[in-house]
């Protein structure tokens, strides 16, 4: 086997674990709260926001601080101390004595960051470029698959297992990609010499900084767009069932269709990318998106939902790849792990923004018009793509495979 293959085949399995770490928490976090004393439905619902979310808001402020070292020490040890140090975090969740260590360590958890970023820099410099496409779809598929399947695994284990052993499976899986990678994942890496500079000396260091912000914008808005559904498709299954019952189930199935999808279609679209450019999947996958975001507001029954978001799933599986090719063409080898670790903060923010951006327009206009507000950002950010990118004809050398 190829090492590419090897090192693909790593850290897709931690990015997957690492993803279902992240998320699995989601639907037994109010049960656990409860369970470890805390009897207000008030004080559980806020206390739940606040634990769920700190992860995602810490983990955006040092993602990028963790990629500048990947670039400076290497990938494999920045995956090394992630997975490990995530094993341990987590493990430790199920000794948690009381809510605030649980939100501690949570926190702390959102700190050790950074392994999605290092895998990410690893595989795009890595990766021969005829097979770049191919191998960074794929890879997209890990977390992003984890991030969705992770609330139906954390819910099953709960049922049958109990609270605790939600988190020793998690850092025990998360134990396992630390001795696959530590034991089979190749890097060649030379450390620069020159002087090591800072975040704000990297990013003036990028080339492309206007091309840069269009992309990171659009991970951030392709995030938002996938999470916006999640406070609220609990809701909206039970209006569309109508109290028919398995609303639970029903809405783990709406949620993860488009996980799915993504798993399926991301490394074939990858391939695509490969072959006509990135620049164009990408514009493609966002207009396809803003529109199949449309018809979800009309919707008479969770199974149309279910269709729906799974071909949702199938046009966002050609943008993250695509976004990360793109990002991999325009930017030095010396600066990959840092611009990679802006990457992740901006889909950590669009996880926690997606999910308050739904809650509220919910709230406040109705569940529809959380799809109609979803379809309207991810159509304007197409047209940003649209003369940020094909308006400029120097810009289109960029991008030539």
């Amino acid at each position: 086997m190829p090492i590419w293959k090897r090192n693909l085949f790593v850290c897709w399995f931690g990015l997957f674990v690492a993803g279902i770490g992240m998320s699995q928490i989601a639907p037994v976090l109010p049960l656990y709260i409860q369970h470890l004393g805390i009897h207000s439905a008030s004080s559980i619902a806020q206390l739940s926001g606040i634990t769920f979310g700190v992860t995602y808001i810490i983990s955006a402020v040092f993602s990028p601080i963790w990629g500048h070292f990947a670039d400076k020490f290497g990938r494999k040890p920045m995956i090394l101390r992630a997975s490990l140090g995530m094993a341990l975090v987590i493990g430790c969740m199920g000794f948690a004595p009381n809510v605030y260590v649980l939100i501690g360590l949570r926190l702390l958890q959102g700190v050790i960051t950074g392994y999605g970023t290092a895998c990410t820099a690893l595989i795009a410099t890595q990766t021969d470029k005829e097979h770049s496409g191919y191998a960074l779809g794929t890879l997209s598929t890990g977390s992003i698959a984890g991030s969705l399947i992770g609330p139906i695994i954390g819910g099953f284990i709960e049922e049958t297992l109990g609270f605790q052993p939600v988190f020793f499976i998690t850092g025990a899986l998360l134990l396992i990609a630390f001795i696959l990678t530590a034991l089979f994942v190749k890097e060649s890496f030379v450390r620069q010499d020159k002087k090591t500079v800072g975040i704000k000396e990297t990013w003036k260091s990028v080339p492309e900084k206007s091309l840069t912000i269009i992309l990171l914008v659009t991970f951030f808005v392709i995030t938002l767009g996938l999470y916006s559904i999640e406070p609220i498709v609990t809701v909206y299954v039970t209006q569309l069932t109508k109290g028919a019952g398995h609303v639970a189930l029903l809405a783990g199935l709406v949620f993860s269709a488009s996980g799915l999808a993504n798993i399926i279609a991301a490394p074939r679209l990858g391939k695509l990318s490969d072959k006509i450019g990135a620049h164009k999947v990408v514009l493609g996958a966002l207009v396809i998106a803003g529109i199949i975001y449309i018809p979800q507001a009309f919707v008479e029954n969770s199974w149309q939902l279910m269709g729906l978001r799974f071909l949702l799933g199938l046009a966002i599986a050609g943008l993250n790849p695509s976004v990360y090719t793109l990002i991999k063409k325009i930017t030095p080898d010396s600066l990959t792990g840092g611009v990679f670790g802006l990457t992740m903060s901006a889909g950590y923010l669009g996880v926690f923004g997606g999910a308050v951006l739904g809650g509220q327009v919910a709230a406040y206009l109705g569940i529809r018009y959380v799809f109609f507000i979803t379809s309207a950002l991810l159509l304007i950010n197409a047209i940003w793509v649209y003369f940020g990118v094909y308006r400029k004809p120097c810009l289109k050398e960029t991008f030539t495979i």
